[in-house]
């Protein structure tokens, strides 16, 4: 799955093109690495977000394409 469609449908950034503006500039990677917002996001991966005044890093536990709001969190796992 794309990262920025990731973003929106694990809800980590709400909007799909607030996480493909996010991507572009840098500001997500994938295991360390600065992504585009047409990387693929695999279980396991590691990401970490620079958005607003928020910094995270979260394991990839799942990829699904469809999720309620309330499973969205089980989507990922927050590092730090």
């Amino acid at each position: 799955m794309r990262v920025d469609k990731f973003l929106k449908v694990s809800r980590i950034i709400v909007r799909r093109t607030v996480a493909k503006e996010a991507s572009e500039a840098g500001r997500v990677k994938i295991n360390s690495k600065v992504v585009k917002p047409s990387d693929e996001v695999k279980i396991g991966d590691i990401l970490e977000i620079d958005f607003g005044n928020r910094a995270f890093k979260a394991k990839v536990l799942e990829v699904r394409e469809n999720v309620n709001k309330s499973e969205a969190t089980s989507l990922y796992e927050i590092l730090e």
